[in-house]
């Protein structure tokens, strides 16, 4: 399937708010090594890998091709798919 950066924002956003908003994901720190330390589910057939932040790495989200940073209030988006 293949995303727009603006529907894969809000797909991004939605999976989020799944799990209590940005800030829930932002600053949660974690062990590397938690089972809990990253969440993968399917939303709208598209699968979505959150890896929570912790003190030295920032909190992302990858659906799609495309890899977006999670910080409290905004995405930055910091990869996208190669364009064909």
């Amino acid at each position: 399937m293949t995303l727009s950066e603006a529907d894969a924002r809000n797909l991004a956003l939605r999976a989020l708010d799944r799990l209590g908003g940005p800030q829930a994901v932002y600053r949660s720190p974690r062990h590397p090594f938690s089972p809990t330390g990253m969440r993968v589910f399917t939303l709208d057939d598209v699968e979505i890998r959150i890896r929570y932040g912790e003190i030295s790495s920032p909190a992302v989200i990858e659906l799609a091709g495309y890899v977006f940073e999670i910080r409290e209030d905004e995405l930055i988006l910091l990869f996208r798919p190669p364009s064909p």
